[in-house]
């Protein structure tokens, strides 16, 4: 089916059509069997080490992308999963964290965020960075009054329409919490939390589970760290742009079941 003119306006990336199977079992972190639907058997890469709360349901929907190459070990690899998503409706979730990166990258350069990072001349990856030059940020940008730093987080988990980060604790994502407040004020600092679903409306740091990171979370901010949650739907074959999502404090309150 054609896509609309709409839809393609929307469009951040494209690609060959992925395949669908049914996820089987994950397992050593970074392997997962997947049956395709004539019935073959196949063990998939999985590039997300974390522990994909919400979203690594054995017997969900998945699909996974073939690219044999010599320097592969695994020919495949898992992009996306279905889940319930707010609403009860069928949700794609991008499990693959090897994307966000080049995903943000190919939005800001398409202008999706002007309107928040302003417009850049240059970006570059990976560029080292932080008082003892043992850190790499995500995207560098250039050509305004201040260079840009964007570290890139990607995000699946859920609680209803909010989408958490992170899902488990992570030394290394406090870490670069306290170095984006230190190139403050000669630099901006941006975090990127990666919505990686589009029923996601709101984004809250997951105090539940890791409860420095939240405090951190917010000592950013208040310190002048710039937050946003770009939200992206993804499909068969390709990922769309779906708008930014409100940034919260705290994760709201859930309501006490029988209330």
């Amino acid at each position: 089916m054609a896509r609309t003119e709409t839809q393609q306006s929307c469009q951040v990336l494209s690609f060959a059509p992925l395949t669908e199977g049914v996820l089987l079992r994950r397992y050593r972190r970074f392997l997962a069997d997947v049956r395709l639907a004539d019935g073959t058997e196949v063990t998939a890469h999985c590039a997300n080490t974390g522990p994909m709360t919400g979203v690594c349901q054995v017997g969900a929907p998945v699909r996974i992308r073939h690219d044999p190459a010599p320097h592969r070990k695994l020919a495949w690899t898992w992009e996306q999963i279905q889940v319930r998503g707010d609403g009860g409706q069928p949700e794609w979730v991008g499990i693959n964290t090897a994307l966000p990166n080049r995903l943000l990258e190919q939005a800001i350069r398409q202008g999706r965020m002007d309107a928040q990072l302003g417009a850049c001349t240059t970006i570059r990856r990976e560029v080292t960075y932080g008082s003892r030059k043992k850190s790499r940020i995500d995207l560098l940008l250039d050509g305004g009054e201040r260079p840009v730093y964007v570290e890139i987080k990607n995000t699946t988990w859920s609680r209803g329409p909010v989408a958490l980060f992170p899902d488990t604790e992570t030394t290394r994502g406090q870490k670069h919490l306290q170095e984006l407040m230190d190139v403050l004020p000669t630099a901006r600092a941006v975090l990127l939390l990666c919505i990686s679903r589009s029923d996601c409306h709101s984004f809250a740091p997951g105090d539940r589970a890791d409860p420095r990171y939240g405090e951190l979370f917010r000592m950013a901010r208040t310190a002048g760290v710039e937050v946003y949650a770009p939200r992206f739907a993804h499909r068969l074959d390709g990922v769309d742009w779906c708008g930014l999502a409100t940034v919260l404090e705290r994760q709201p309150e859930e309501p006490t079941p029988g209330a």
